[in-house]
């Protein structure tokens, strides 16, 4: 499975940003993405995850906090899954990743490259 990240770069506070990942070999139709991020500096503290789709039918899953400014949603026709991220704040600079899995409550299987999203304040 690979997987392809677009749409990161540098945004003003209080700005918004729509993250893309495209999803191509994967022989399952029924299938997670994940979005996580990594701050820099912060490598020990590992990947958080922001948010949790399940392609088929819908299901998504959110981090707390970020419910509401976050969006994560599917275009199965085009294997692309987006997370939309609205009310951008400085302490959401991260380097945000997708991520492939059987279920939001399995372990990821395969990682995007990571794409930056940098919020100045």
């Amino acid at each position: 499975v690979q997987l392809v990240e677009s749409g990161g770069g540098l945004v003003q506070n209080g700005g918004s940003l729509r993250l893309s990942c495209t999803a191509s070999g994967t022989r399952y139709d029924n299938y997670a993405i994940g979005w996580f991020r990594q701050v820099p500096g912060k490598e020990h503290e590992g990947r958080e995850r922001v948010s949790c789709i399940h392609v088929k039918d819908g299901a998504t899953f959110y981090k707390d906090y970020l419910a509401g400014r976050f969006t994560t949603s599917s275009d199965n026709a085009k294997n692309t899954v987006y997370l939309q991220m609205n009310s951008l704040k400085p302490e959401d600079t991260a380097v945000y990743y997708c991520a492939w899995h059987i279920s939001c409550a399995d372990t990821p299987g395969y990682w995007g490259q990571g794409t930056q999203v940098t919020v100045s304040s």
